[in-house]
């Protein structure tokens, strides 16, 4: 019963920590080891007419890349938005990459005038972008989705990250907007509302503190930039938002978070729909974790690959450690006795009641059901995801989410 017992509070402890206790040591470590040179620099100011400003200030040549596949409904509004940004015009490309698009997304991105265009056969997201980077101009290679809008300053503030020399990647903050009330009282008291942005908050919230202390251990796809004489080319099943971050510290580069460079874009809308899109996302993650490298120590700084571990191995195996605890939890019932006896039934209760509250959400829409019914069914799309690429491997090509367009 001993070993049983150990299982038990292992596996209880290793969930403890990578939901929580790892964000408050975080928290805890950068308040006693403040680290300002770590923080990323104020944004670069544009050089004035006639040289007014300070010629360190000249922000680097920029290549903005939108890969689209079939977004014709919003490609247009994206170059606008990409050519209304707050950056000298002269040192910005905008390159519209179309993967295999069939719809009107190439002619309307020329004509709402984006600077290169390129009609390439589907390839899937990342040869996409490969393609746009080897015709790119700018020092500096900047990432973004068809959806995804940004704030006027934020190629200059996510682009003044890169006046460290030591940093290789940066992303920016990705704001998730709900989509609008309905005539039911709104999506958010909807029962099948995501609750996206309540771990998203979260989520951002130990990306700042990890960029502070070391590097990021996993980026975004919606506002992201490297240096183009850095980019790494990865297999076209591993998305950038997972591989880059930790690939660029494997090579001594820092993986950093700039929360001033805002993006927004829409939130899927149903919990439904949310499972579905982190679902497609751990197929292409699996690949990664497994094969693509993350494993390995080798490169890491220890203090990095205590993060790694921390904050992506061990919520992938949030699953396994929940199954093992509630089965363990289960037999110590049965063969405990006494005072221990009644812990258990009240640890095998609080775990019980966890699943009873994400159940009665779909009848029962309060908040605290809908988050404990996020976390259960996000947590199972972990699972999903990996019998999806075992199962039948993970397609390189990509459909927009659900309800985002």
């Amino acid at each position: 019963m001993l070993a049983l017992a150990i299982v038990f509070w292992l596996s209880c402890g290793l969930i403890v920590w990578t939901q929580l206790g790892y964000g408050a040591v975080l928290a805890a470590v950068a308040r006693v080891l403040p680290r300002p040179g770590r923080e990323p620099r104020e944004p670069l100011q544009r050089s004035r007419p006639g040289g007014g400003a300070h010629q360190n200030s000249t922000p680097p040549s920029l290549s903005l890349v939108i890969a689209a596949h079939n977004e014709e409904q919003v490609i247009a509004a994206k170059v606008v938005n990409a050519l209304a940004l707050d950056y000298p015009r002269e040192l910005l490309e905008v390159i519209v990459a179309c993967d295999g698009c069939t719809d009107a997304t190439a002619a309307r991105a020329r004509s709402a005038g984006a600077d290169l265009v390129l009609d390439l056969p589907r390839g899937g997201k990342i040869r996409a972008q490969d393609a746009a980077v080897q015709r790119a101009r700018g020092e500096i290679v900047a990432f973004s989705d068809a959806n995804a809008l940004w704030e006027a300053d934020a190629a200059l503030s996510l682009v003044a990250a890169f006046a460290d020399p030591c940093v290789g990647y940066a992303c920016g903050q990705v704001r998730y907007l709900p989509q609008a009330a309905t005539s039911a009282g709104g999506a958010g008291r909807s029962a099948d509302a995501n609750q996206e942005g309540v771990y998203w908050r979260y989520e951002l919230a130990l990306r700042a503190l990890e960029s502070r202390l070391s590097s990021i251990t996993g980026g975004n796809g919606a506002i992201y930039a490297t240096r183009r004489d850095t980019y790494i080319v990865v297999d076209p099943i591993m998305g950038h938002d997972l591989s880059l971050p930790f690939n660029m510290v494997k090579r001594g580069l820092r993986a950093v978070y700039v929360p001033g460079a805002h993006s927004s874009e829409k939130m899927v809308p149903s919990l439904g729909g949310e499972f579905a899109r982190k679902r497609r996302m751990m197929s292409h993650t699996w690949p990664i974790v497994l094969r693509g490298g993350m494993l390995s120590p080798r490169g890491y700084p220890p203090g990095y690959a205590l993060m790694i571990l921390s904050h992506r191995l061990l919520r992938y195996a949030t699953p396994g450690l929940h199954v093992l605890a509630l089965a363990v939890n289960a037999a110590l019932v049965v063969l405990a006795s006494g005072g221990a006896q009644t812990l258990y039934i009240v640890t095998l209760a609080a775990q019980l009641a966890l699943l009873l509250a994400a159940a009665l959400a779909g009848v029962l829409p309060l908040r605290p059901l809908l988050i404990a019914r996020y976390y259960v069914l996000t947590t199972a799309s972990l699972v999903a995801g990996l019998w999806d690429w075992l199962r039948h491997g993970t397609d390189a090509h990509w459909e927009a989410a659900e309800g985002t367009r």
